[in-house]
């Protein structure tokens, strides 16, 4: 070594360049003890110098600030985001014109839909849904009235519970203790009874009957039922007109016998169709 090294301490660069060149040459690279040696560093350079000697071969520049024209190796300055991909939309701090903004080619070379509205700075045109005409407005149907239901059935109920009332008196049907042993005076003309059973079951059949919605069983079984008490009702009118004309005071016991049997009839009947109304039966059967 000259006194130049002893004073200015070479640097760890300076040493790995002067080795390669010999391992280049000599094809063998020294070890971190002949290292030590031959430049009279400590471990740590010998170590630092042993690192650079087998690392690529970096650039070299030459070092201008001493003054000797020394061939100085200079470690490439690199940026600590190089190893980082290209954002081909790199992401902008300030407000960027689309207009006149540049676009790289990987992206320009596709395909941009028309009115896009982070590609394409032309806005796209809405269509505006099509005005639909309001139809012409339709003249209300005036649903029928109710009360001239009223009308009607005022002189039907009139007949119809002075008849089933009379024929209950001529089949045995009269004034009973309603609570015997309990209220005795309080009786009660059980002749009522046949109007009240009967024609409210008819009126209850034909409602489930004629409207959608209860099963079909329920509602064949309301057809048939409300059709029979509509015929029963009009054979206890005419067997009650025919036996007043006739003068009778006591029907007979055919009729007297089918007149007890309709309380009975018409409590089953009910009980029945109110019961169908309730099932779980929702395949369609035609009625």
């Amino acid at each position: 070594m000259t006194s130049t090294q002893k004073a200015y301490p070479v640097p760890a660069e300076t040493i790995a360049a002067r080795l390669r060149t010999r391992t280049n040459e000599s094809g063998e690279t020294p070890s971190r003890n002949q290292i030590m040696t031959e430049f009279k560093v400590g471990a740590p350079k010998a170590k630092r110098v042993l690192d650079l000697l087998t690392a690529p071969e970096p650039a070299t520049t030459t070092d201008q600030g001493g003054g000797r024209g020394a061939s100085v190796t200079a470690e490439p300055v690199t940026d600590e985001h190089d190893d980082m991909p290209t954002d081909p939309f790199p992401v902008q701090t300030h407000p960027v014109d689309l207009a006149t903004a540049e676009v790289p080619a990987s992206v320009s070379s596709q395909v941009i839909p028309a009115g896009d509205p982070v590609t394409d700075p032309t806005p796209a045109t809405v269509k505006a849904p099509p005005a639909t005409v309001p139809a012409a407005r339709s003249s209300r149907v005036r649903l029928p009235r109710h009360w001239p239901l009223l009308l009607l059935a005022a002189p039907a109920f009139v007949a119809i519970w002075g008849g089933w009332v009379g024929l209950g008196k001529l089949a045995g049907f009269g004034e009973i203790v309603l609570l015997p042993g309990i209220a005795d005076n309080f009786t009660l003309d059980s002749s009522i009874t046949l109007p009240i059973g009967v024609e409210t079951y008819a009126a209850y059949a034909l409602k489930v009957w004629l409207t959608n919605g209860h099963p079909p069983a329920a509602r064949r079984f309301a057809k048939w039922s409300a059709i029979a008490s509509l015929v029963l009702g009009m054979a206890g009118q005419v067997a009650y007109h025919l036996m007043t004309a006739a003068h009778m005071d006591t029907a007979p016991w055919q009729i007297t016998t089918l007149v007890a049997c309709l309380p009975v009839v018409v409590l089953g009947s009910g009980a029945a169709l109110a019961h169908l109304t309730h099932t779980d039966d929702t395949t369609e059967v035609t009625a």
